[in-house]
């Protein structure tokens, strides 16, 4: 792709050989691409599929005509098909009337013939310009809509345990502030559930809240993803592209297991927050955001202070506030409410009768250690509510295991095996064992013990939804 032309796609319209040769010399400066047709037809049918930066479209073609009629109908026909096309109308001198009517129509400008060359760049670069801003805006609405249709609303942060009842102190004095939040937490603890209650509390409720997961986006297009980019920045940039950053101005931004955030971009993500401007890759001017940051991470403390992980002074401005959730196993007392609700939920949705859990049932799942958390125990439930039919609930429909599984040998040398002399050779259980060794090995990092296993995080989240865990 060639490089240094801000805009990749002019299109030029006129029945003059000459004046479209003038056009793409001059025009060829600001884009890749210049393309000139004398038929308005031919340009309508062989632009079908592209989206040009810039349309110049001539007033009149038929030999003598100088009523506009025709510019004007293919003017009308350009918008209908692309609402936000930027066409600038081509006029003779002192078309100064049909410039106006033009502009009437829905034409972003026009130029005179005879135009003078710097003042018709300065046209079609504003044009173009502004094209370029719709689209942008275009792409942050799309993001915007996506984010406001994302599940999570649907499930309230449960537990009156004392250790539940800390973390609600901490969204009630945090909430209603700008100040940034790092949530703390094994996998399944319901950090976005948290994330969700302190945006809805704040000032910026009415705004948008973005995610960015950053354990599933590619380390190669993280920065893109956050920061944006121009076109050109790279291979396969063919238009600008707005980042995550900037689509959140105004709102909240969540940035899920920031942990995963590469060394080498938590210098440009520092600099953003303190700034408060975001430079889109390949760009030179910051462009300025307003937003509320909001970070989770699966991490451990020690782990966020190794500097050779996590930037100290990164942890710092993300850290204002810092909420650390408890595993269920240390809250056990919320185990019969997030039964209860579940239980509710699952029944509604599948139009299945609310059935108690009988007692000792119950006392079997107060006292699991539940690997996994809120998550794994939903999970367990949504699967008790489809399969159970009309028996009372028995153990055996949440899928867990009374006794616990005997304890397993980790090798060194990133191998998961069964304990010495556990002749279990079922390929089922024994691949259960073998992800529930890794999960606790890696105090349930989903992307340490997916490495350790071989698996991909995806293909980890499978075989624990899988096995229950």
């Amino acid at each position: 792709m060639p490089e240094g032309k801000p805009f990749e796609l002019c299109v030029v319209i006129d029945d003059d050989e000459d004046i479209l040769l003038a056009a793409r010399l001059l025009l060829r400066a600001l884009f890749d691409e210049v393309l000139t047709f004398t038929d308005p037809r031919d340009a309508f049918e062989r632009t079908a599929a592209r989206m040009p930066d810039a349309i110049l479209l001539d007033a009149n073609f038929a030999r003598g005509a100088t009523d506009a009629a025709e510019g004007f109908e293919w003017l009308g026909r350009f918008l209908a098909r692309d609402p936000d096309a930027v066409v600038v109308m081509i006029t003779a001198h002192g078309g100064v009337q049909i410039a106006i009517e033009a502009m009437k129509r829905g034409a972003t400008d026009f130029a005179t013939k005879p135009w003078s060359n710097e003042r018709l760049l300065a046209t079609v670069r504003t044009a173009a310009a502004l094209r370029q801003s719709r689209r942008l805006a275009e792409e942050k609405d799309k993001l915007v809509a996506i984010a406001a249709t994302a599940p999570g609303g649907e499930t309230p942060l449960l537990g009156t345990s004392p250790a539940m009842a800390r973390v609600q102190q901490l969204i009630d004095r945090a909430g209603p502030t700008d100040a940034n939040v790092l949530i703390l937490g094994e996998n399944g603890t319901g950090k976005e559930l948290v994330a969700r209650e302190l945006h809805r509390r704040s000032r910026r409720a009415e705004r948008v809240m973005l995610s960015v997961d950053l354990g599933a986006v590619a380390e190669t297009v993280i920065d893109s993803e956050l920061f944006g980019h121009v076109r050109g920045a790279f291979t396969d940039a063919r238009a600008d592209r707005i980042g995550r950053l900037q689509a959140a101005d105004g709102g909240t931004l969540f940035l899920d297991e920031i942990g995963n955030l590469p060394l080498h971009l938590q210098p440009k993500l520092l600099t953003a927050l303190e700034q408060r401007k975001v430079t889109p890759v390949g760009a030179n001017k910051p462009v300025p955001v307003d937003i509320r940051v909001i970070a989770a991470t699966n991490l451990s403390t020690g782990q966020l202070g190794d500097e050779q992980r996590f930037r100290q002074d990164l942890l710092f401005r993300l850290n204002t506030v810092e909420i650390v959730l408890p595993p269920l196993r240390e809250r056990r007392e919320d185990v019969p409410m997030l039964l209860d609700h579940y239980l509710g939920f699952y029944a509604r949705k599948y139009a299945k009768p609310v059935r108690p859990i009988p007692a000792d049932v119950l006392a079997a799942l107060v006292a699991y250690d539940w690997p996994g958390n809120v998550r794994a125990l939903r999970h367990a439930v949504e699967r008790a509510v489809i399969l159970a039919g009309d028996a009372p609930f028995g153990i055996e429909d949440f899928s867990i295991r009374r006794p616990e599984p005997a304890p397993l040998r980790v090798e060194r040398a990133a191998v998961v095996e069964p304990a010495a002399g556990d002749d279990d050779l079922n390929l089922e259980r024994v691949e259960r064992r073998l992800v529930e060794a890794a999960l606790r090995k890696h105090g349930y990092n989903i992307s340490n013990a997916a490495a350790e296993l071989g698996l991909t995080r995806a293909s980890l989240y499978r075989r624990m939804e899988k096995h229950g865990l």
